[in-house]
Formats: structure tokens, C-alpha cells, sequence
């Protein structure tokens, strides 16, 4: 293979290699990039969900059964078997249809990560392993998910961990595109479980994508994303199991105006009262200090001269009343809200869009309790009872089926 590598990173998810007909799937997406010319290198996660053999749920439930508490640092070994298991068993796969392939860990692969086991950040890639099993003729099938610090010893890197490796890799290696292979056929308009519908978005913008995520949408990870969109580098979500041509996420002009609609469960509104006896200021400093310390992210931020509301996770909504109890701080909390996000690149250009928002959900009869908005997503703070109305209404009011 000459020096002009075309090379493609194409990653697969749980699902897509759960099973020995879903790595089936998987290898003819890979040998159809082969004819079109590219150069593959492969990225995946672990088989299944828990429950599965391999899974990595099934990793952890092993090993808390036999004592509950394990180490970060065993933690991240434990769990980095699940992809390394999946990686030998698609080199297998590949191998029965006449491709060779070999099998990496993500240190193998040259992914250096800081030592903050379980939220690992990669550090840097040097790609120069891959490069010559690529120009080898080789199919490098890289475990997702994991890295390795200078010290040698194996991390991991959190949530949407191994879109995180394709994007990071598609960055190192330069590559002309990375996909991203699911069990759908792309990035829907909303949730088809929520409101009929729902279409797939041929194209979307990268600071799209991360709005989606960042509001709910399962979609992938807003830090591979921002990573791909920092490497100007084109993904394209697809389905392993058909041939559409799914969702591609370019840097370019917003397509729409409301790109999709989303929402996300699971909140508590907390009301934080100001004493009339301190300095304004410095109560709002000490709230937001007292989150801070209790490592809980807050949102939907409205403040006034006697109070601070805010949200928190549902489940964190305790240990957030504790650390404002211990700044001696008056509070309500109301669980069981939602948040509702209308998100489109396209919006800054139009005006009237917050008022089509609340009239939308006016007619329905859904209170707003709060509303936030940055340049490309409205969001409001509804009962979580009233959240699928408010998705359904939204979604009909900006006509995306």
C-alpha cells in the first residue's frame, strides 16, 4: 500500500457486535469501505448489555459480587476486557471472509490519557503503530473506550468512551471521515418513542449534535464530537443493520431552522432563599461554592435579590440540600421535572422563535416553570408528567416530521 492512505475509522457499538450475525453486519460495512477504496481502522466497543457474557456490566456485577467496592484503578482493568475480548473476536470474523486483520488495545494503539481513572482525557496519539499495519494491508480493530497513562497503566474513558477513540484517532490519523455505526439509521428528529413522525436528519452541524446530546438526545458523545469538529472532520452516523446513508455532522450551513426537539427527566428544582442579612452577592457565591465542592452541575440558573433557583440530577437533589444546609440556607426542592429543548443553528437568524415555543405549549396547557437559551437551543423547565406533551407539541409547532 502506497504512502497516500485513504483511511476511514469506522467504529461500532455494542450492539453491532453483540452477536456473531451483527459482526457479520459489521464486517461487510467494513470490506464495502475496502472497495470504495479506503483503508479501514476499526474501533469497538464491548458485546452486548448486561447480562451478555462480555458485556461490561456484566464485568462489574462479576467482581462486586465477590466484594462491592473496587478501585478506580482495577475498576478501569476490569472494564477494558469487555473491548479488548470484542476486538479479537472481529479480527476472528474478518478472518473468515478472507481479510487480515489485527486485534489492539487502546495503549497498544497509542492512546495516551492522563491518570484520572474512569474519566480519562487523552493526552495524545501517536499513530505510527496503525500506519504500519495499515500500510501493510492490515485491518487495525482498536478497543475502544481506554487508553493508557505513561505509566502503563490502562484507563478509561467515561461515558461515550469509545466514540471519544474513533474521533480522537480520526484526528491523529488525518482521516477523510469517521462513522459511526449504530442499530438506527441516523439522528432522528425526536424521539420516535415520544412523537410519530420522526424522521431521520440527512445532515447537521456540529454544534447541533452537541446541543442534542448536552439536552438529552442519545446520540454521539458531545467530546467526540467537539473533538471531530476541532479536526474539521466529517462523521456520519449510520445504521450496521441497512443501507441508509444515515446522519453526516459537517461544520457547514444549518440546513433548517429547528434542527430536532429533545428532553431529558430526572430534575429537581431547587429554591434557595437569601437572607435578607447578607450581601446579595456573596450568598449567591457561597451557593454556587457549595455546589461546587459537592461536585454537582446545576442549570436553569434564575436569580433574584431574595433567591437563587436552580436544577440539579434528581439524585443528587439530597446531597445538594445537605451542602446548602450546611451554609445554613433555607431551601425548597420540587423533584420530578423535565427539561425540553428545541435545538437549530438556523434559529439565530429568525426572530419569534422563543414565542413559538411558549404559545406551543400555552395551548396545551403546560406550565413553563423556567426557560434558558444560548444561540442555538430554547429550553424550558416543565413537569415531567407534562414532558412528552411538550415534546410532541414542539415537534408539530416547527413541523419537523
Amino acid at each position: 500500500m502506497g504512502q497516500n492512505l485513504k483511511i476511514i475509522v469506522q467504529k461500532f457499538g455494542g450492539t453491532s457486535v453483540a452477536t456473531a450475525h451483527a459482526r457479520e453486519q459489521a464486517a461487510a460495512k467494513i470490506m464495502q469501505a475496502k472497495a470504495e477504496g479506503y483503508a479501514p481502522v476499526v474501533v469497538v466497543s464491548a458485546m452486548g448489555r448486561r447480562g451478555d457474557p462480555y458485556a461490561t456490566d456484566t464485568l462489574i456485577d462479576l467482581a462486586r459480587n465477590v466484594y462491592p467496592e473496587i478501585r478506580p484503578r482495577e475498576f478501569d482493568l476490569l472494564v477494558s476486557c469487555g473491548e479488548i475480548i470484542s476486538t479479537v473476536v472481529m479480527v476472528q470474523t474478518l478472518r473468515k471472509f478472507g481479510l487480515d486483520a489485527v486485534a489492539m488495545t487502546g495503549g497498544q494503539a497509542g492512546i495516551v490519557t492522563d491518570d484520572n481513572f474512569q474519566e480519562a482525557r487523552i493526552l495524545g496519539i501517536g499513530p505510527d503503530r496503525i500506519l504500519g499495519y495499515v500500510r501493510d494491508g492490515l485491518i487495525p480493530i482498536i478497543a475502544g473506550f481506554q487508553g493508557m497513562t505513561l505509566a502503563g497503566d490502562i484507563t478509561t474513558l467515561g461515558r461515550g468512551g469509545s466514540d471519544t477513540t474513533a474521533t480522537a484517532l480520526g484526528a491523529a490519523l488525518k482521516v477523510e471521515l469517521v462513522e459511526i455505526y449504530t442499530d438506527v439509521d441516523g439522528v432522528m428528529s425526536v424521539d420516535p418513542r415520544v412523537a410519530g413522525g420522526a424522521r431521520v436528519l440527512e445532515t447537521m452541524t456540529y454544534d447541533e449534535i452537541c446541543e442534542l446530546a448536552h439536552n438529552g438526545a442519545k446520540v454521539v458523545h458531545p467530546r467526540a464530537v467537539e473533538i471531530a469538529r476541532d479536526a474539521g472532520i466529517p462523521v456520519r452516523v449510520r445504521n450496521t443493520f441497512s443501507d441508509s446513508k444515515g446522519t453526516l455532522i459537517t461544520g457547514g450551513k444549518p440546513a433548517r431552522v429547528i434542527t430536532g426537539v429533545t428532553h431529558s427527566g430526572g430534575l429537581a428544582r431547587i429554591t434557595v432563599s437569601v437572607p435578607r442579612s447578607e450581601d446579595d452577592a456573596a450568598a449567591k457565591v457561597r451557593v454556587f461554592k457549595a455546589m461546587s465542592e459537592a461536585g454537582i452541575s446545576i442549570d436553569f440558573v434564575n436569580m433574584s435579590s431574595d433567591s437563587i433557583i436552580f436544577t440539579v440530577k434528581d439524585q443528587l437533589a439530597d446531597k445538594a440540600l445537605e451542602a446548602l444546609a450546611r451554609e445554613d440556607f433555607r431551601c425548597e426542592c420540587l423533584r420530578g421535572c423535565a427539561k425540553v429543548s428545541v435545538v437549530g443553528a438556523g434559529m439565530q437568524e429568525v426572530p419569534g422563535i422563543v414565542a413559538r415555543v411558549v404559545e406551543a405549549l400555552y395551548r396545551e396547557g403546560i406550565s413553563i416553570m423556567q426557560t434558558v437559551d444560548s444561540e442555538i437551543t430554547i429550553s424550558c423547565l416543565v413537569k415531567e408528567d407534562d414532558a412528552p406533551r411538550a415534546v410532541r407539541a414542539l415537534f408539530n409547532e416547527f413541523g419537523l416530521s
